[in-house]
């Protein structure tokens, strides 16, 4: 039997290439590559990095805002709040004295009444005062102030009294041209105070502390916490800080007053400091009206000669340095001023019924 010779039994067959044509059968078509499957890991780190960078864009956006919110409580703007609805081109701003008078209240009005002064809409003011009174210095500030406003602006300036607006509150008052307070409202006491704590006891025969003083003068120390006054001592305050502090209180209210009170009548009236409800001051005098904010309102237009009025307050924006300031003002502190405050007499515009 004859067999044909086949070159190919020489050796393995070489496999097709992909592409190339098989004699007889044409070009094959490459292989079909498996399909991947995905990482499940690389789905989870996607994740992760797409909330890292959500997350670091939140933290960006709150550092702007607080950052904003930093610089507005350091630039000394106000919010403006409307109280009653009206024309923005005709204002009446009103200007808030609360609570007792110190160095931080008369710095506020300060702000209050330049941001009136810049507004050129603003046609007159409405000073709210419900306050029993303060320091000397603060009120004596306050009152300075709204008179520049008055003699620098010359536009219409009263006073509206709420609640309490006793000795210091009375005192920053009397620089508005009329005043009107609701019937419920306690004024006068227009007078002076001054108190002090005497701690000898305590601190030598509860404590057994002695205090040691070493002064220049025999007057250096007067009064003196660490021992009861003489009658001396009493009268030494009375004359260096008490008289004249009551004679400024009296010329301010003279003038302030003048064509209501006479010197006379303001004398009277200090004699015995007291206190006065609405009735009372209407009657003596102090005031000029009985009525609420609308009636106080009617009369700041009236003297505006204006028919309609936008009315505006100011109040101080958040400020993250306020608020961690105030976190640290609570937190009680016994140091040297503190003791220093409550040993030495504070002598004040203020009645301290309140």
């Amino acid at each position: 039997m004859d067999f044909e010779q086949n070159d190919n039994l020489s050796g393995p067959a070489e496999p097709p290439q992909p592409g190339v044509p098989i004699s007889g059968l044409g070009p094959v078509a490459p292989p079909v590559q498996p399909p991947r499957r995905r990482s499940g890991w690389r789905i989870f780190w996607r994740i992760v990095l797409s909330l890292s960078i959500l997350a670091n864009v939140v933290l960006f956006l709150m550092v702007v805002g607080l950052g904003a919110v930093f610089v507005a409580g350091q630039g000394g703007f106000l919010n403006e709040e409307v109280v009653r609805e009206g024309p923005a081109k005709n204002k009446i701003a009103v200007i808030n004295v609360q609570g007792i008078i110190h160095g931080q209240t008369a710095g506020d009005v300060y702000r209050q009444l330049k941001q009136a002064r810049q507004d050129r809409n603003v046609k007159g003011l409405i000073v709210r005062v419900n306050s029993p009174g303060g320091t000397i210095s603060a009120s004596d500030q306050i009152y300075k102030e709204i008179r520049k406003f008055r003699d620098e602006e010359k536009k219409p300036v009263i006073a509206f009294m709420q609640g309490v607006a006793a000795s210091g509150g009375y005192y920053a008052s009397v620089a508005c041209e009329k005043f009107i307070a609701e019937p419920t409202t306690i004024t006068g006491s227009i007078g002076v105070i001054s108190s002090y704590f005497v701690v000898q006891g305590l601190l030598e025969e509860k404590l057994g502390i002695l205090p040691v003083t070493i002064k220049s003068g025999r007057k250096k120390d007067w009064p003196s916490s660490f021992k009861p006054p003489t009658e001396e001592q009493i009268q030494y305050m009375q004359d260096k800080l008490i008289t004249p502090a009551l004679a400024r209180f009296v010329e301010v209210v003279e003038e302030g007053r003048a064509g209501s009170l006479t010197s006379e009548d303001v004398r009277k009236i200090t004699v015995d400091a007291a206190i006065y409800g609405a009735q009372e001051a209407l009657d003596e005098k102090l005031i000029d009206q009985i009525g609420y904010l609308d009636e106080a309102i009617a009369l700041v237009k009236s003297m505006a000669k204006i028919d309609e009025a936008r009315v505006v307050q100011y109040s101080k924006p958040f400020s993250l340095t306020d608020f961690l300031s105030y976190r640290q003002a609570s937190l009680p502190k016994f140091d040297r001023n503190t003791f220093h405050e409550f040993g030495t007499p504070q002598v004040m515009y203020l009645w301290s019924g309140y």
